[in-house]
């Protein structure tokens, strides 16, 4: 009896811990509404940190959509290093969909991230089909450093609705973006927010207003 009962409970905390919110991560409720976004951060940061604080924000306030920003894996010694912890960020991922799907009853899930949050993401939706996410927004992605760190690489094949968007002023997203323009269809959707650099400061509102138009047209 004792050992039944001991079983019954570690099968309810581990169906439990499944349905959680992915660990450090920052939830926004968008109540009824079926749409949410999940966000991931850039290089060593947080789920505040500058960009996708105020899209999490910003979407929830404008759309009422759920979103869900996540704690990426930080600490490597180098960006190329990275690599080495993007099976966490897919599981991260994975995690933050069943939970906005399972428990707070989103239908239509979408990924965002940024800088080498948008290297995690694009290369999640590439080498893990059936995701079954509505849509993947890239924000400063680059596409040094080969599998699974280069956006271009990442981005061949994917055929969910895309918008791949950047800051005008930085010295190397507009090269990286242009080397991404033949992927450009009614599906791949380019937008550029000149004077913008790579974080965004200053144009945090014309980085939403992009945001929320695509995501309102998918």
């Amino acid at each position: 009896m004792i050992k039944t009962l001991v079983t019954f409970v570690l099968l309810l905390s581990s169906f439990n811990s499944s349905a959680d919110k992915p660990e450090g991560s920052v939830y926004l409720n968008g109540g009824e509404n079926r749409s949410g976004v999940i966000l991931a951060h850039g290089r060593g940061k947080h789920p505040r940190w500058l960009v996708v604080n105020p899209l999490r924000k910003g979407i929830r306030e404008k759309l009422g959509y759920h979103t869900l920003s996540l704690q990426m894996p930080t600490g490597y010694s180098d960006w190329k290093a990275y690599a080495t912890g993007f099976p966490d960020a897919y599981k991260s991922i994975k995690q933050a969909i069943s939970y906005l799907r399972n428990e707070r009853g989103v239908r239509h899930v979408f990924l965002l991230g940024h800088s080498m949050g948008s290297r995690m993401s694009s290369a999640f939706v590439s080498k893990n089909p059936g995701h079954d996410l509505a849509g993947l927004i890239i924000i400063g992605c680059r596409n040094s450093g080969g599998d699974p760190l280069a956006c271009d690489d990442n981005m061949r094949g994917i055929e969910i609705p895309v918008l791949d968007i950047w800051g005008g002023k930085d010295r190397k997203d507009p090269a990286a973006a242009a080397e991404r323009k033949g992927m450009v269809s009614d599906r791949y959707i380019q937008v550029e927010i000149s004077g913008a650099n790579h974080r965004f400061e200053g144009y945090e509102d014309d980085l939403l207003d992009a945001v929320v138009s695509w995501l309102t047209n998918n």
